[in-house]
């Protein structure tokens, strides 16, 4: 394919966006115009999965079209092999010029993967910093992240999430501008990455001042019992740090104003993106998708950021507009982001390698071809210490916890996740059919044993005496000192939050790994400590 007949291609990616949260998918106060300007264009696929929610893992496997486990990425600091090859170099093979402007966690010496370019320091370290420690017990947190970002949410002046996004932004466009002035107009693939909405929930007085704090939505499930809970999300409930911090209704209304905020935010950025195909004669001919890495719980079930398989942290916006695909359309198929690179190698006309997704194009085009309907996720991370996974077929959601009983949804009939059909023998079948599905080629004990082990040997790395590598990638001087680096999430950004507030003290004394795990088990009552 000649390169003119070939589009140009734009990933724009926000990070910890629930699907949930935007009107396109049903909510009704977060305001998102320029987001519904790129729906009017193309199509919102309703039922878009993350691969695994939690940011490196979630990213690598967009990246590689390859599930998490099977690239061996398990954790915020599992390191992407550089001989697997990733979007950008398939592109390239195609003719493609790729460019990397934004967050991509990348961890280990490799901090391009095949981008022929990357304009933006990363916001989060390069290093074995944030290794998940599974023989340390379910509240064992790496990235020194708690509910110090909802309880401290609120207005500022600025944040350090807002410095980096509006230097994404500004690279981003200026890339834009850059590619215009080309005398031979090579198509090009763009990914423009921001870190906003992620935690801490802080905005910009402009961005908050957007919403009335009435009109600010309750969580359509509320808090759930403890002893109510599956057992993921009760490793969760220590890892996220609940039995330290009380989230009264004000922290929690706050934080869900704060959020829609920042995707506001967000949203005016796609909209300036968008501006500059435009005046610069480039829309025509680029296609554009707007996806998130993974979503935020946001006080749903009394749960908050990632790394469960609720729909709120699951389930992803996935928003693609190709020229010369009728705009508007809506697609009701199971989708998730290992489809997004089989969908770019057919726009750039290039041969498909074996990939765990396919091309949502002819779903686009409403061209009748098989589709298998179903999203894998896998988390091996905090929490559970325990090889999960979720598996979407067509209405129904298994979730699957290794050594513990499975969940089992009907989407469909209960969008909320409040009927666990396992049980059910109405239900016997669809179960087996899901289970046998996340169990092909998937071997929990195997996996266990992997991930065990590469703990184990980046620990070793990290605790070698001497100097610290240094891989981050910096695009300019000081950028080392402006963003996440040894610091932890919470306190960097804390700390950089104009004008600076209290850092909020825990209500609560921390647990002994045996407390917490006599709490999950039963064998003691949450009510005994957290009064």
């Amino acid at each position: 394919m000649p390169a003119n007949a070939r589009p140009n291609i734009i990933l724009i990616m926000a990070d910890q966006l629930a699907a949930h949260a935007l009107s396109l998918y049903g909510n009704t106060v977060c305001k998102t115009p320029n987001l519904e300007r790129l729906a009017a264009s193309g199509t919102v696929f309703e039922n878009a999965y993350s691969n695994n929610p939690l940011c490196v893992p979630s990213r690598a496997s967009m990246l590689t079209g390859l599930l998490s486990p099977d690239i061996g990425v398990f954790d915020n600091a599992n390191e992407l092999p550089s001989s697997v090859p990733t979007m950008a170099h398939y592109l390239r093979h195609s003719g493609y010029w790729t460019e990397l402007c934004g967050k991509m966690h990348f961890i280990g010496p490799d901090q391009e993967h095949g981008f022929n370019q990357r304009t933006v320091t990363d916001v989060y370290p390069a290093n074995f910093q944030w290794i998940s420690d599974w023989q340390a017990g379910p509240a064992f947190v790496p990235s020194g992240t708690a509910l110090n970002g909802v309880v401290e949410a609120g207005p500022c002046i600025r944040t350090m999430q807002e410095d980096y996004d509006d230097e994404v932004e500004h690279a981003a466009i200026q890339s834009l501008y850059d590619r215009a002035r080309e005398p031979d107009h090579q198509p090009f693939f763009q990914i423009i990455s921001f870190t906003s909405p992620h935690t801490p929930f802080t905005v910009s007085q402009e961005y908050w001042d957007r919403y009335d704090a009435h009109d600010i939505d309750e969580p359509s499930v509320g808090t759930l019992p403890f002893e109510a809970l599956d057992y993921h999300s009760k490793a969760l409930f220590f890892a996220h740090g609940r039995h330290r911090h009380k989230v009264t209704q004000a922290h929690l209304m706050a934080a869900r104003h704060a959020y829609y905020g920042m995707i506001s935010y967000i949203d005016d950025k796609v909209g300036r993106i968008l501006d500059t195909l435009e005046k610069t004669g480039q829309r025509d001919n680029t296609a554009v998708f707007f996806v998130s890495d993974h979503g935020e719980m946001l006080g749903e079930r009394g749960m908050w950021f990632k790394q469960a398989f609720w729909e709120w942290s699951a389930h992803v916006p996935f928003i693609a507009s190709v020229p010369g695909v009728k705009g508007g359309g809506r697609c009701d198929k199971v989708v998730s982001l290992v489809d997004l690179l089989p969908t770019f190698l057919d726009l750039a006309g290039a041969d498909h390698p074996d990939l765990a997704g396919q091309s949502v194009l002819p779903l686009m085009s409403a061209i009748s071809a098989p589709w298998l309907d179903v999203a894998i996720s896998d988390y091996l991370a905090i929490g559970p210490c325990v090889p999960c996974r979720m598996l979407r077929k067509g209405r129904f959601k298994l979730i699957y916890t290794h050594g513990h009983p499975p969940l089992l949804y009907d989407l469909n009939a209960d969008p909320h996740e409040r009927a666990n059909l396992a049980t059910d023998p109405q239900f016997a079948d669809v179960l087996a059919d899901l289970q046998a599905l996340a169990l092909t080629d998937w071997d929990p004990e195997a996996l266990a044993r992997r991930v065990l082990t590469s703990q184990q040997q980046r620990k070793v790395i990290k605790s070698t005496p001497g100097a610290a590598p240094q891989w981050d990638f910096i695009a300019r001087t000081g950028d080392e000192a402006r963003f996440v680096r040894a610091q932890g999430v919470d306190a960097t950004k804390g700390r950089l939050r104009l004008p600076p507030v209290p850092e909020v003290p825990a209500d609560w004394p921390e647990l002994d790994k045996e407390t917490v795990t006599d709490l999950i088990a039963g064998r003691r009552r949450l009510d005994e400590f957290l009064t």
